[in-house]
């Protein structure tokens, strides 16, 4: 096999629409585009968000105070039962490691370990945040909770 004997799936390519190719092609005439208005002329397309000249909805809602979602930091929580599933006594776990274990879903960003479960043996976790009774079960195991 090679690069000519490549073939799409049958059904795969569809033809254009052949437009104002007279009466009988079931799109000829108007085109597709029926009669009269501003959607049947060229260039004549609406905008998202746009209602007929009335004050649109996002600008009729009233915008007031401070709003934290742009400067929010965002964390990939891992349980400590899910911790105790996939690793072992003495292990060092970073960031990477809970990626490749497909405990979190991105390496670049930040990692925050949370309480739930029991930490059962005594192990070190890297990450960019713990909660408070995380790093109590973890120390109380005789592992090591680090801030990266």
């Amino acid at each position: 096999m090679d690069l000519s004997n490549l073939r799409s799936e049958p059904g795969a390519r569809r033809r254009a629409k052949r437009l104002g190719q007279g009466i009988g092609s079931g799109s000829g005439k108007t085109s597709g585009k029926g009669h009269k208005g501003q959607k049947c002329r060229s260039g004549g397309s609406i905008k998202p968000g746009f209602e007929g000249g009335q004050m649109p909805l996002s600008r009729r809602t009233p915008k007031r105070g401070f709003n934290n979602y742009r400067f929010a930091k965002t964390y990939q929580c891992v349980n400590l039962d899910k911790l105790s599933d996939k690793f072992k006594e003495g292990d060092t776990i970073g960031i990477v490691e809970l990626y490749e274990n497909k405990l979190v879903a991105s390496k670049s960003k930040p990692v925050k370990i949370l309480a739930e479960g029991e930490a059962d043996f005594s192990f070190t976790i890297r990450a960019n945040a713990f909660s408070e009774k995380a790093i109590t079960k973890i120390e109380a195991a005789g592992g090591k909770a680090e801030v990266v």
